[in-house]
């Protein structure tokens, strides 16, 4: 399901829109190539051999002719903190404030799956340092909080907020003293000078136990392939508010060098460290959010 970043501020209920896209999703899941993953949701589960028979649901044994047992509130799989970048340049288009829409609503459907496979889940939104932090709980009333926070992530107007994602990334990791699934969505638009900060705050992560997934937001369009109208353009950088008067075609190919430079280290450095490194495409469908995450949920059993 591809998610209508022009509507999603009109329709309002993030919960449900986020409840529409996981189940669709699933049911793309199940007619796929990728049928073979299964998305186990919180109500059951496999009966294992050896396992005590206290809590098999014989209803279901019944309907299925299979084992399943019942699960209940605090059996907790997994422990999942999720990180948003919540500064300038996540508002960018600013039509649409596609990067910071796009990633609230990727986050409220793996909040909704996380839920509904009774994992914990907390919420960080950051800029040049943390903004909001929750507590990582699987309770209905937490999660009902999230959505509510995410919900009022949707302003009208783009704040003038810097990004320090270097400086987060190493208070949250010495802030977590429980091993965790750490999901991060962010154009990780920081200061080229400061890369190598960057690139040690996300191996500090993976130093203190927890996985990580980052999902690299960007309008694919114009700030991978600086796809523009070959006519002068005034652009503006939304977090210092410098201007550049130019036309496109006459920085396309060093803009693309530098872009993909920059893209081809994040990408090299996350791999040694053993990070999940996706593209997250703000013209693409949940799919490519919700494919991964499933991906890492197994490995991590």
């Amino acid at each position: 399901m591809k998610i209508d970043l022009q509507q999603v501020k009109q329709f309002g209920n993030i919960e449900f829109l986020a409840r529409q896209m996981v189940e669709g999703f699933i049911t793309g899941l199940h007619k796929s190539p990728y049928h073979g993953f299964s998305v186990e949701f919180a109500e059951h589960k496999i009966y294992n051999p050896g396992e005590s028979t206290r809590h098999i649901d014989w209803k279901v044994y019944g309907k299925t002719d299979r084992l399943y047992t019942k699960r209940y509130e605090e059996e907790t799989n997994l422990r999942c903190q999720i990180l948003i970048d919540t500064s300038s340049s996540m508002y960018y288009p600013t039509a649409t404030q596609g990067k910071l829409t796009f990633s609230i609503m990727a986050a409220a459907a793996l909040t909704y799956m996380l839920q509904k496979q009774r994992d914990a889940v907390g919420l960080t939104t950051f800029s040049e340092t943390v903004e909001q932090q929750t507590p990582v709980s699987s309770t209905p009333s937490h999660v009902h909080k999230i959505f509510l926070l995410l919900e009022r992530l949707l302003p009208a107007a783009s704040p003038e907020r810097k990004t320090s994602v270097a400086t987060v990334l190493h208070q949250i990791a010495d802030s977590m003293n429980r091993r965790a699934l750490v999901i991060i969505f962010s154009d990780m638009f920081e200061d080229l000078s400061r890369a190598e900060e960057l690139f040690a705050a996300l191996q500090h992560l993976k130093h203190n136990q927890h996985e990580v997934l980052l999902f690299h937001v960007v309008d694919g369009k114009t700030e991978l392939e600086f796809n523009f109208d070959d006519r002068p353009h005034e652009f503006i950088d939304v977090e210092t508010g410098e201007r550049v008067k130019v036309r496109p075609s006459q920085i396309r190919e060093h803009y693309r060098t530098q872009m993909e430079a920059f893209r081809h280290e994040l990408m090299l450095r996350c791999g040694q460290y053993k990070i999940d490194f996706i593209e997250a495409d703000i013209n693409q469908d949940i799919n490519h959010i919700l494919l991964p995450y499933l991906v890492k949920r197994s490995k991590m059993r």
